[in-house]
């Protein structure tokens, strides 16, 4: 028979051992259930919980396209994609161990009380063993500790806050994304490179958790070059019309505009810059420049021409050359007609990176597949060489620079790559002061 052990991690298995009458831990006796929602039949239940409505709605509609295709390849169908370039080989195309994957989706409206409630119904009614997806940090952080607290593994999807693998972090969470202070880290040197060391920045702010932690990060990085901030203004995530944020900026003797806007208000935000006359203005002697430090493609579809000449960076781009960017550009624009955004790269990556933790830790067990996925290196899921730190559960790779492209081939050629940073120029410890507070502590396998 096989030996059941509790470790700090919860249950794992080992080897056979001879014998019968093993005492059993409390936790498994009577028939009780070994973790949240083990599964019993023949098929897995995984929960992909994405923004369908609100301002990041588009990032949430790539999202659930991203998820049905990795759910088709987990399952043998369709050409595999990164399947073939990932670097671990335990994922055959035949489910989860052995398990044919199924989901369910729910709508977070990019509010962190609906995300939670649609993550617990999804744990609670559908029997999801795994949640993830969310294109918002408020909402990532909310369900990661809803995930912790009901016993199920959380693979963040778009969640770019240093609080959530900072003060938030969770032995249950796991972010794939890069995070607001690797993209001050690599866009503070280009800034500095392409408009001169002496410059005056002000910001407006998304009024949360992102918002905070993308514009200290800034701060911190730029006033490191020698730039001096004006002012910076929170911005409610409601927000439609930026107009009476714009106007002040006119005045403030700033030469710079960070907008630390994602999604729909970052369309909305550069627009009304622009039409403010914004990008024509010369101030302190110098062109007036706009810097949007995270980026998608699908934002840059949204802003049209204004993203010109706009630089910022993201976590991927679907023009890269590697061989797993190559296969999932491939497998995604066969099924859907256009190229992925960073949003369903990154979705599609978690779930094969859960799904090759249970194979290789041989259990659905959350904590088992914590385990798998603490310290593990791998490549081919088009990052290049990407490590998931035990410490925080962080993945750490290269931080693509990018800038809106003077002259786009086509809708979707709309940014390109000038700079890729290195993953040693934007890497951190664990106790750096951007991500003070808070503790994983333990792994919960809940039942």
């Amino acid at each position: 028979m096989s030996k059941l052990i509790l470790t700090r991690r919860g249950l794992l298995k080992t080897g056979a051992v001879a014998g019968a009458g093993l005492a059993m831990p409390t936790i498994f006796a009577s028939g009780a259930a070994a973790y949240t929602n083990e599964p019993k039949g023949g098929t897995v239940t995984l929960g992909f919980n994405v923004p369908q409505s609100g301002p990041y709605a588009d990032e949430g509609a790539d999202e659930l396209r991203a998820y049905k295709l990795a759910v088709e390849h987990l399952n043998g169908e369709g050409d595999g994609g990164m399947l073939n370039t990932f670097s671990s080989k335990a994922l055959k195309g035949n489910g989860i161990l052995g398990k044919k994957v199924t989901y369910v989706t729910g709508d977070t409206q990019t509010k962190s009380d609906a995300a939670r409630a649609s993550a617990k119904s999804m744990i609670e009614k559908d029997g999801a063993v795994m949640i993830t997806g969310g294109s918002s940090s408020g909402v990532a952080i909310a369900v990661q500790g809803l995930c912790q607290d009901a016993g199920v593994i959380f693979m963040a999807g778009l969640t770019h806050s240093n609080d959530t693998t900072g003060k938030d972090k969770k032995a249950n969470g796991f972010r794939h994304f890069f995070n607001a202070y690797m993209s001050a880290a690599a866009l503070a040197p280009v800034l500095s490179n392409a408009y001169g060391k002496d410059r005056k920045f002000y910001m407006l702010t998304a009024d949360y958790t992102w918002g905070w932690t993308q514009a200290a990060s800034m701060k911190a990085f730029l006033e490191g070059v020698g730039w001096t901030m004006v002012k910076d203004v929170r911005t409610p995530l409601a927000t439609t019309d930026f107009s009476s944020y714009i106007a002040p900026v006119m005045n403030s003797g700033a030469d710079v505009l960070i907008l630390n806007h994602y999604g729909g208000n970052m369309v909305n935000s550069l627009t009304n810059a622009v039409n403010f006359g914004l990008r024509d203005k010369m101030v302190n002697g110098k062109q007036f420049e706009i810097v949007v430090p995270l980026y998608s493609r699908l934002m840059a579809k949204g802003a049209g021409e204004n993203v010109k000449g706009i630089l910022g960076s993201t976590n991927w781009h679907w023009s890269l050359q590697d061989e797993g960017t190559k296969a999932f550009v491939k497998s995604f624009g066969t099924k859907y007609g256009f190229p992925p955004s960073q949003a369903a790269h990154t979705v599609y990556c978690q779930t094969l990176l859960y799904a090759d933790a249970c194979e290789r830790a041989g259990t659905f067990n959350p904590c088992g597949v914590a385990e798998a996925l603490e310290g593990f290196e791998f490549d081919g899921l088009g990052n290049g060489k990407t490590l998931y730190r035990a410490d925080d559960h962080q993945c750490f790779k290269d931080v693509l620079v990018v800038r809106g492209k003077e002259k786009p081939t086509s809708e979707f050629d709309l940014l390109e790559v000038v700079e890729k940073t290195p993953v040693e120029k934007v890497r951190y410890e664990p106790d750096n002061p951007f991500f003070k507070g808070g503790s994983l502590g333990k792994c919960n396998p809940g039942a």
